[in-house]
């Protein structure tokens, strides 16, 4: 088990040397947007419903549902549940719109390394300007692809919030 390990470290440490420093900022980005994706869906799935059962059970606990300063009470809780359900996704989804941008700056950077090593070396040493093109291509290619989970777990995530706050809401007749 310990000898996999090492085989699969060692194929992540190959993988990022052959990408440039600026894999690891897609590294610490893609970590960071996972932490707070998970956290939201176990806000979602633990945490979310037992507040909204308290809410509910608020609401059923009054005697007076329909006046005016009712509605405005209803509308506060469910205004607070939602932005509790909300909290930090604006955040996932910047870091979700950074990804390709950093991958970008990684084939900037690849870039430039090809140009020096044709400064100095000419055209004639296609090695040592493949592994400028390969740091070239590597952080695009894992900006993207951290791009794209991102994309999909946050979207899946923000049509849950929105599925929890109309039951929510549904939960909490107003006539």
């Amino acid at each position: 088990m310990m000898l996999i390990l090492m085989d699969v470290w060692d194929s992540v440490r190959g993988f990022m040397a052959s990408g440039g420093d600026v894999l690891w900022l897609v590294a610490a980005v893609l970590f960071l947007m996972w932490v707070l994706m998970l956290e939201r869906y176990w806000y979602l799935n633990w945490i979310s419903p037992k507040q909204h059962q308290a809410v509910i059970a608020s609401w059923e606990a009054r005697e007076e549902t329909t006046s005016w300063h009712a509605h405005r009470i209803r509308e506060a809780w469910v205004s607070q549940a939602k932005q509790d359900l909300n909290a930090r996704m604006l955040l996932i989804k910047t870091l979700v719109a950074i990804c390709p941008m950093i991958g970008l700056l990684g084939t900037v950077t690849g870039m430039i390394s090809v140009f020096d090593v044709m400064a100095v070396q000419g055209t004639s040493n296609a090695r040592l300007m493949a592994a400028g093109i390969s740091m070239a291509t590597m952080p695009t290619m894992a900006g993207m692809v951290a791009a794209l989970s991102g994309v999909f777990f946050s979207t899946r995530l923000d049509s849950k919030m929105r599925i929890s706050l109309q039951k929510l809401k549904d939960s909490m007749p107003h006539h």
